[in-house]
């Protein structure tokens, strides 16, 4: 399965229950990663993708559901009990210190491979940056 998570400069991915930020170029380049097939996500993220309802799917557990070839979006869950079935990570990283309350719980570094990393200009930041990530 591909994972997509947004991070800030400190892994944070939630504060107060919250997403920190967002932006409508990340939830572009999703969609445009996952080509034909949709991106499974909870209820709290469909709104995110508000122009595209077709291109998603809403689960309650995305993570727990997806499997082989599956996108999936995952926003203010734990990725550590799933790490084993990600087959390629994306990490848009916002560039930017954010409050947070809950943190990226995984080092990439210990399970996959960087495959590249491109900055792009987004909506509400001037920089994200791009990780792919693969085993």
């Amino acid at each position: 399965m591909t994972v997509f998570v947004c991070v800030s400069d400190k892994g944070g991915i939630f504060f107060g229950g919250k997403r920190q930020s967002r932006d409508r170029k990340v939830t572009e380049d999703i969609l445009g990663e996952a080509g034909d097939g949709k991106v499974m996500v909870r209820e709290y993220s469909k709104s995110l993708f508000r122009k595209n309802p077709e291109r998603i799917t809403v689960v309650q557990n995305p993570l727990s559901v997806g499997g082989e070839g599956d996108f999936v979006f995952s926003e203010g869950e734990a990725l550590s009990d799933y790490v084993d079935k990600i087959k390629r990570l994306i990490i848009y990283r916002w560039n930017r210190d954010y409050p947070q309350d809950m943190l990226f719980d995984i080092d990439p570094c210990r399970f996959f491979s960087l495959l590249n990393t491109c900055d792009f200009e987004g909506n509400s930041h001037e920089k994200i940056t791009k990780e792919v990530w693969v085993r």
